[in-house]
Parts: structure tokens; C-alpha cells; sequence
């Protein structure tokens, strides 16, 4: 059975959000009282959640305890919420690329560890209302990201029986490999070490490249199952 549904990461995969979260978590930090952090250096935080990244950068920027993150979430998620789409932008080559995967009949979804309901704000701020078939975040189920159930959740809510997934991350690479789905990676994303290293079935360094890479995937499907046959 070949893939039937392509599940995607959000942000450092399909969109580059680095400069509205990077805005949105140097708000957090004024509100703490801490400097702010270029966007450099907050694209190597990015994947794990709001709390995950308000950790890190309190950490970049001096002492950081449970009780300093907790009283820097909601700023962040406050301002995050009213300035979701500023700067974020579709990587160049994306919206072509899910025409393509449509075209060809594939589902498409969407698994996160941003909270889903700024994962479904961002989005529709995109214009992808009715585009994937479904959007699993952080806080959709009890578990997320590199839990492999996330993934597989994913696949189900998408009504598909197999899935490729598409990431950026070493988060998005345990993922796949825990829930035995083919990955792609792109190269361009938010990955704090190179993504060639982390194992994913085809690497991709634009959305240009997408369509292929799946054939790839797809076309090792078919040689398995003639081999299994034979």
C-alpha cells in the first residue's frame, strides 16, 4: 500500500514564522525585564512549544526557574495570538507543492507542538482554511512530538492508512522513525544540527523538490511489495 496522506510540521517546514515568534518571545522577555534575542538565534529554539522556547531564551538571556517561565507564557501566547501573521510567510515553493499533492489525490495534514488553536489561527491567516484534513498541535492529545502517537493520531484524523511525513527537526526525525513513517526533511528550516545527518529518506532544500522526493518514497513502496510478492 502506497502512502495515501502527507503529514506535515508547521513552522521551519511549511512556514517561516521565525520573525513573528522571535517578536513575540522578545515581548515575553521585556516583560520579565531580560534583553531581547536576534531572530538567529531564536530560529535554534524553535519546535518544542511556547514553554520550551520561553525556556530557552531565558536561559540565553540569564537565570531561568519554573516560576519565570510560567509568568512569561501568557504575555507571550497574548502577543503571539494578536500578531500571528506579520512576518510568516509560506516557504517559497509551498503553495505550489500542496497543489501538486492534491492533484495527485493525496491527503494532507498537519502535526505541531504549537497549540493548536494558534496552529488553526496561523493557518487560516494563510488562507489554508479546508486545505489539510487535519491539524493535531500540542495540546490535542495528552502527548505530542516525538511521541510517535502524535503522528499516527494525525494520520487517523486525516482519515489516510499510511503516511510520509515532512519536518525540519531532530524532533520531526524521531518521530518518524519511532512511528515507522518514511520522512522527508527539508534543509531550510530550524533544525539545530544538520538535518542530513538525522536520517530521513529523502532531504529536500526547496518545496520544488517535494513532489519528487515523494515519488521516490512512493516508488520504494511499489519495489516492496513486487519483492514481497515475488
Amino acid at each position: 500500500m502506497q502512502a495515501d496522506t502527507i503529514v506535515f510540521d508547521l513552522d521551519g517546514t511549511l512556514v517561516d514564522s521565525a520573525d513573528d515568534l522571535t517578536a513575540s518571545l522578545n515581548h515575553a522577555l521585556g516583560v520579565l525585564g531580560r534583553r531581547a534575542i536576534d531572530p538567529a538565534g531564536v530560529r535554534a529554539m524553535v519546535g518544542h512549544g511556547a514553554r520550551k522556547l520561553l525556556e530557552r531564551g531565558l536561559a540565553a538571556t540569564g537565570e531561568v526557574s519554573p516560576d519565570l517561565v510560567e509568568a512569561g507564557v501568557q504575555p507571550f501566547l497574548d502577543y503571539y495570538g494578536a500578531n500571528i501573521a506579520v512576518h510568516s510567510r509560506p516557504f517559497d515553493g509551498v503553495e505550489q507543492a500542496l497543489s501538486g499533492l492534491e492533484a495527485q489525490g493525496l491527503r494532507l495534514a498537519i502535526c505541531t507542538n504549537k497549540p493548536v488553536a494558534l496552529a488553526e489561527q496561523l493557518v487560516e491567516a494563510l488562507g489554508w482554511q479546508g486545505r489539510f484534513r487535519a491539524l493535531l498541535g500540542a495540546d490535542s492529545r495528552p502527548y505530542r512530538k516525538p511521541d510517535p502517537r502524535h503522528l499516527t493520531d494525525t494520520l487517523a484524523a486525516a482519515g489516510g492508512q499510511r503516511a510520509i511525513f515532512v519536518g525540519d527537526s531532530r524532533t520531526d526525525a524521531d518521530t518518524a522513525l519511532a512511528a515507522l513513517v518514511p520522512l522527508v526533511l527539508v534543509s531550510f528550516g530550524y533544525s539545530t544540527e544538520p538535518v542530513a545527518t538525522l536520517g530521513a529518506d529523502q532531504l529536500i532544500h526547496h518545496f520544488n523538490e517535494l513532489e519528487p522526493a515523494i515519488s521516490a518514497i512512493q516508488g520504494q513502496f511499489t519495489a516492496r511489495q513486487a519483492a514481497d510478492r515475488a
